[in-house]
């Protein structure tokens, strides 16, 4: 038990996401992916999964030289890509790749289950730059990304075997990303009941 309490203080997830700054973060993110799309429709499904491996290494050695560490998404991430994408390319099949998102989506709920229980709170190493809630808040938002994490896993397993893979990719690209952000926006009245009020805000202004 204390091994592993220790692995979840060592993980550096916070230290990660204060030292890069957050729209540095989010071109590291989206750039492999809109190579991929680029590539795909200049080269094909193979030739671009090949591209989109090489990219996203290239993403998190940059991402290694900005920060002196990895955090363990980017790493869960970059893992399934080579792995699933070397699989697509090998094997001749693009289900692999198109299954990739649903792994990870999988192992991410997994991670945030299994540091609940070990009381960590992954996500808030990840969002308190952006949100201050109290630790009940966090449990309670956690569950629910945690749920809605498999949700789009299913999802994207629906996805993968009944569309295209130019479908699935727009959908992939459009309509996960619509997802994200209208969960984001129902947790609204969760953020505003639990968010932590600095002093000023609590205490009442008299004239």
């Amino acid at each position: 038990m204390d091994m592993r309490l220790a692995f979840w203080r060592r993980s550096g997830v916070g230290d990660y996401v204060r030292l890069m700054n957050p729209l540095q973060k989010l071109a590291l993110d989206l750039t492999p992916l809109v190579i991929f799309l680029v590539s795909y429709y200049v080269s094909g499904v193979y030739w671009a999964t090949g591209i989109f491996i090489g990219a996203t290494v290239i993403a998190a050695a940059i991402s290694y030289a900005a920060t002196d560490k990895l955090s363990p998404l980017m790493m869960f991430s970059g893992v399934f890509v080579i792995v699933l994408g070397g699989l697509t390319i090998w094997l001749q099949n693009d289900l692999f790749i198109k299954l990739k998102p649903t792994i990870y989506y999988l192992s991410v709920a997994g991670l945030l289950l299994v540091g609940l229980a070990f009381k960590r709170l992954v996500i808030k190493d990840l969002m308190e730059f952006a949100y201050k809630l109290t630790d009940e808040g966090w449990q309670i938002f956690t569950k629910r990304l945690a749920v809605f994490f498999v949700g789009l896993a299913a999802l994207n397993v629906a996805a993968a075997y009944t569309l295209s893979f130019e479908a699935w990719l727009w959908f992939k690209i459009g309509g996960f990303t619509a997802l994200v952000f209208v969960f984001f926006l129902s947790q609204e009245p969760l953020f505003n009941r639990y968010e932590i009020k600095s002093p000023d805000e609590e205490t009442p202004k008299t004239a």
